[in-house]
């Protein structure tokens, strides 16, 4: 039994350690891996399992993020804790893009991830123990669910096809998925509560948000490198500008408004938990991919920016760019104190659609296309800023 292990922040503000920031590092692998899977596998069966595979990436990092919510990364145990699950994460970006060859690499990445997910679940049953033992038996509710879907990541790693190997890994993720929507629910041993989720929702927000930053990061490194390999001509530094004024336009969107006030809204609500589980486990997933999919259209674009706009293109830019909108939308609602889908996004969406729609008549390049998605994002942008800064909101509402 483990005493002095957890963070003492009675839900209040737990700053980001060092440890956290250096194990993110692996994820930021983890990203350009994932990106990699996706630009060398664009049919639809590619995009199933990179989809997959993102799942269980994400799914790896945000339930280490809501153990060193609780406990104390300056203590030796958690340290040695958070170095052994960042070995086994590199060991996972290591192999994944090979996770569906039909070889070794599928077992090692299965069995790293159940690894991972158990040995670091079991270890903090074992840490909070002494000091929480409602927190205790919370996190062996979770192992038990973690541990029942490890059968079926080590059959599809065994499996004699892709196809089946998605299917026994779909079956894995979506028990594992189900979990906190069903509070853990265990047979002996009952089922969770938001009480067991006492957790400083700052330090969830922040953590959150850098995993944005982790994933706006690879259209940079994408963009920078390829015009750093290519001799710089007109038509490739208007792909550059293109793919440099996305990043910043998205980063502006969700920044501006969205993180900030996600994080005012559940560092000031009482069933922090719940927020943490639907806002930031479950949502930011989307937006997390969806900035996936823009780096993989910025390279595409970057390898032919006069080319004809081609459908992966299309669909990584224009596609991505409509999840990003839709789920950071749902975000925004869920922290608003009027619980209203922002209108910016909302005419963003619409105008997202007829871009797309546009490409059945009109030639885009593929810069022009990028340009053109670039112009709906800075509408959006614009609106939202004068809506919330420049009073917009008001003088149209107030009554006259």
């Amino acid at each position: 039994m483990a005493k002095g292990l957890l963070r003492q922040h009675q839900g209040g503000h737990a700053p980001v350690s060092n440890l956290e920031l250096f194990f993110d590092l692996v994820y930021v692998f983890a990203i350009t891996q994932i990106s990699l899977f996706v630009r060398t596998h664009l049919g639809l069966a590619g995009l199933a399992e990179a989809g997959l595979l993102f799942a269980a990436v994400w799914w790896a990092w945000i339930y280490t993020t809501w153990a060193t919510n609780w406990a104390d990364p300056d203590t030796v145990p958690v340290r040695l804790m958070l170095v052994l699950a960042m070995l086994a994460s590199l060991v996972m970006a290591a192999v994944l893009p090979r996770a569906f060859d039909g070889d070794h690499h599928a077992m090692v990445f299965a069995a790293t991830y159940c690894t991972l997910q158990i040995g670091r679940n079991l270890f903090m049953v074992w840490a909070m123990a002494g000091e929480n033992p409602s927190g205790s038996r919370n996190l062996l509710r979770i192992a038990v669910w973690f541990i029942a879907s490890a059968p079926f990541w080590l059959a599809g790693a065994l499996a004699a096809s892709a196809p089946l190997q998605c299917a026994w890994w779909s079956a894995a993720l979506a028990i594992e998925y189900t979990g906190p929507f069903a509070f853990f629910r265990v047979p002996g041993l009952g089922r969770s509560t938001t009480a067991d989720w006492t957790i400083s929702g700052s330090h969830m927000a922040e953590r959150a948000s850098l995993f944005v930053l982790i994933a706006l990061g690879e259209g940079i490194v994408v963009t920078g490198t390829a015009f750093a390999e290519a001799v710089p001509d007109r038509t490739r530094t208007l792909a550059f500008l293109a793919c440099f004024a996305s990043s910043v336009l998205m980063w502006w969107i969700y920044f501006d408004i969205g993180a900030e006030r996600g994080a005012r809204h559940i560092s000031r609500n009482a069933q922090a938990g719940r927020i943490a589980r639907n806002a930031y486990t479950y949502l930011h997933m989307p937006i997390i991919a969806a900035v996936i999919a823009t780096a993989v259209s910025d390279a595409l674009l970057m390898t032919q920016p006069g080319a004809k706009a081609a459908p992966a293109l299309i669909a990584a830019c224009g596609g991505g760019l409509i999840v990003y909108l839709a789920s950071l939308s749902a975000f925004k609602r869920m922290s608003s104190p009027q619980r209203y889908l922002p209108l910016s996004h909302a005419i963003g969406l619409a105008l997202m659609i007829a871009v797309i729609g546009s490409t059945f008549w009109l030639r885009w390049t593929a810069t022009g296309f990028t340009g053109a998605c670039d112009m709906v994002l800075l509408v959006v942008t614009v609106w939202e800023w004068g809506s919330f800064h420049g009073g917009w909101r008001e003088r149209l509402l107030k009554p006259r």
